[in-house]
């Protein structure tokens, strides 16, 4: 608001069709392109972060597919083994799309899951491993630590792993947000984020504040429960949803 303020002193801007765009300039410029997602090692490891009821483990199925259409081979690790709903979930995600499932017993240790898939990653001569993990409140200091660790561990299973860390953001959490992206990203260095549930009455426009604030890159949304249904994070079409009065 103060920026276009400004803007409407300095340009003399008297219409509110002139007023809409430099509103759009505006949003335009304080997000980014996604850059160009590479896997150069081989295999790549993709931790997976985020809450309870993110949307994280449906996300990595569409992630799962999206790489799969690609040509790249996929793995799958299920190291959040404190709930045993989301080793069934990805299970039967794995089962439709083809992919193999790295798991443990009920409560196992998830850094033993993790490292174990990131092995099997490499006997197996896959291009990508992702890995889920654990959903956590951000303000619990022990399941952080665990998290911690999960990233220590996956290092020792292959130097230089984990190569991304993408936290998925619930949409419509609102202001909340920012302080689960802050947290994430000082536990585990969070690379990337994607937005989930953006099919909803939601806007995302926290986006702008996890961008500012912490400079990471917005990469995919989330639009609908299919695998299809996640898409390359595209900022014009975002602040075009935001702005719509439908």
């Amino acid at each position: 608001i103060d920026s276009l303020r400004r803007l409407a002193r300095t340009e003399g801007l008297l219409r509110s069709d002139e007023l809409g765009q430099a509103l759009r300039s505006e949003l335009r410029n304080r997000l980014d392109v996604p850059p160009v997602i590479a896997w150069p090692e081989h295999p790549s490891v993709l931790l997976v972060v985020g809450v309870n009821g993110s949307g994280k483990t449906t996300t990595i199925a569409k992630l799962g597919q999206r790489f799969l259409r690609d040509g790249r081979s996929i793995l799958f690790g299920a190291a959040d083994t404190f709930r045993a709903a989301a080793v069934d979930q990805l299970q039967v995600w794995a089962d439709r799309l083809g992919v193999d499932v790295v798991a443990g017993a009920p409560e196992s240790d998830p850094g033993a899951v993790a490292f174990n898939a990131v092995q099997a990653g490499v006997a197996r001569n896959v291009d990508l491993v992702i890995i889920d993990t654990a959903g956590r409140l951000h303000t619990r200091f022990n399941l952080m630590e665990e998290l911690k660790k999960v990233h220590r561990v996956v290092g020792k299973a292959l130097p230089g792993a984990p190569h991304a860390v993408w936290l998925v953001l619930d949409a419509t959490t609102g202001q909340n947000a920012l302080q689960q992206a802050r947290a994430f990203k000082e536990a585990v260095n969070v690379t990337g984020v994607i937005l989930a549930k953006l099919d909803s009455s939601a806007r995302g426009g926290m986006a702008f504040a996890i961008k500012r604030e912490l400079g990471l890159p917005i990469l995919f949304a989330g639009l609908g429960e299919k695998p299809e249904d996640l898409q390359p994070f595209d900022p014009d079409a975002f602040i075009e949803g935001i702005l719509s009065t439908g």
